[in-house]
């Protein structure tokens, strides 16, 4: 068992809300996170968020994609997590370069001031099926509030958690939040089945003018 894949075990029982696996990311699940994440140029750069990072995992395949004027903010939960994220950043080289233009955030994502329209890419790792349908409902609002016209929000969940809802009244009505909340926004859907356990991604995207909402509306390629 990797130092990574152990201090997940230790955050899944200690605080399964805040995180819901119990090993990294794999490299196929990250790469499918942040597929829409997109450099900016010289005299555009952009801001990503990370939400729920974990030990870094996604990190390290969001940071490949920025550009070298880009800004990425992560909001992380566990003390334990945070404090290794704040290692790799000074000594990781996978992390070193984005580390100056890197703000981690300590804490809830219902804690921070996001700011709206801040951000053009939002990743996302947080266990909604272990939030309230309310929880749900205000995470996601203020995700799509941060994100900038255009911008995309990527998440996943764990393939084959339908199977357990009548197992669990609270994970149905969290799923059910989630696809209510999602619905005006989806883009596309990725199942991801090499991860372990498998993993289905979502892509939202933003209306390109603000204001605009709604499948119909003009979302990015």
């Amino acid at each position: 068992m990797t130092r990574d894949t152990l201090t997940f075990v230790r955050a899944f029982i200690t605080a399964n809300r805040t995180t819901g696996a119990i090993a990294p990311s794999s490299a196929a699940l990250s790469r499918a996170l942040t597929r829409h994440v997109r450099a900016g140029g010289p005299d555009q750069p952009r801001s990503a968020l990370e939400v729920g990072p974990g030990t870094g995992a996604v990190t390290r395949h969001l940071a490949r994609r920025l550009g070298p004027g880009d800004a990425l903010d992560l909001v992380e939960s566990s003390p334990e997590f945070v404090a290794r994220l704040g290692t790799a950043l000074r000594s990781d080289p996978a992390l070193t370069p984005v580390a100056p233009r890197t703000r981690l955030l300590p804490g809830l994502i219902e804690e921070q001031e996001l700011g709206e329209h801040a951000y053009d890419t939002i990743v996302c790792g947080l266990p909604f099926a272990n939030f309230t349908p309310e929880a749900v409902t205000a995470v996601f609002a203020r995700l799509l509030s941060a994100l900038r016209p255009g911008g995309t929000l990527s998440f996943f969940s764990y393939a084959g958690g339908r199977a357990l809802q009548g197992a669990d009244p609270r994970r149905t009505a969290a799923r059910r939040a989630v696809r209510a909340a999602i619905a005006p926004w989806l883009l596309e859907e990725r199942l991801i089945l090499s991860n372990l356990p498998p993993a289905r991604v979502h892509h939202l995207g933003a209306p390109a003018t603000v204001g605009a909402a709604g499948a119909s509306a003009s979302l990015p390629t």
